[in-house]
């Protein structure tokens, strides 16, 4: 199992933690990981988008005019798609984007992610965020201390309420519990930080992140 450094809120050096071999030493495998980003986001998709046909447009009951003898094209309806103000022919309507995705996959893709930043040496444990009182400056140089730097994924307990607070307001960072965890939001921050509470694949971790994102 490696090892990497635990650190204290305020940066300092507390020791060692193990990480899970299954979670963070597996080979990333890329396409399970792209399966599952893609249906993440086709998850996010409202799917509201809607245009109306030649049947749902007004007007257009009548024959503009009659079959022959005008000299121009025939034309049944003024609401025809080739007319201004006219239907659309085979247009967006509403419709889910869903996509079914095994737990397996969802759980493997997550795994994938987590060894792809632990190999770069971007996973960060703390043992414990001290905050007394919500504060984004206490939060921003507990960051700068721990060397995090760019887009960060912050990973905490639900009843950590002080430390979601404190860290919410940060620009590029995201917090999560531990539960919410998931494959995007890993692969798009650059630092995924970790409490000893909610590292997975740990005795302590209060809850498995075996959960992703709707998709």
């Amino acid at each position: 199992m490696p090892s990497i450094p635990l650190h204290t809120s305020s940066g300092e050096a507390k020791g060692t933690v193990e990480l899970a071999d299954a979670v963070f030493g597996i080979e990333p495998n890329v396409p399970v990981m792209h399966q599952v980003v893609t249906a993440q986001l086709a998850a996010r998709r409202a799917g509201t988008q809607s245009t109306k046909t030649r049947a749902e447009v007004s007007g257009g009951g009548a024959k503009p005019w009659k079959q022959k003898g005008t000299g121009r094209a025939r034309a049944g309806s003024i609401r025809a798609p080739q007319w201004r103000g006219g239907g659309v022919a085979l247009g967006p309507k509403p419709r889910k984007y869903d996509q079914r995705t095994p737990k397996k996959m969802k759980r493997l893709a997550l795994h994938s992610a987590l060894s792809d930043r632990a190999a770069d040496g971007k996973v960060v444990v703390v043992s414990e965020w001290a905050f007394p009182e919500p504060s984004t400056k206490q939060a921003a140089a507990a960051l700068e201390a721990l060397g995090v730097t760019g887009r960060s994924l912050v990973v905490l307990d639900p009843a950590d309420v002080v430390a979601a607070k404190s860290f919410r307001n940060l620009p590029g960072v995201h917090v999560v519990t531990a539960g919410e965890l998931n494959t995007y939001d890993v692969l798009v921050s650059d630092h995924v930080v970790f409490t000893v509470q909610t590292l997975p694949g740990t005795v302590d971790a209060t809850s498995a992140p075996t959960t992703e994102a709707a998709s």
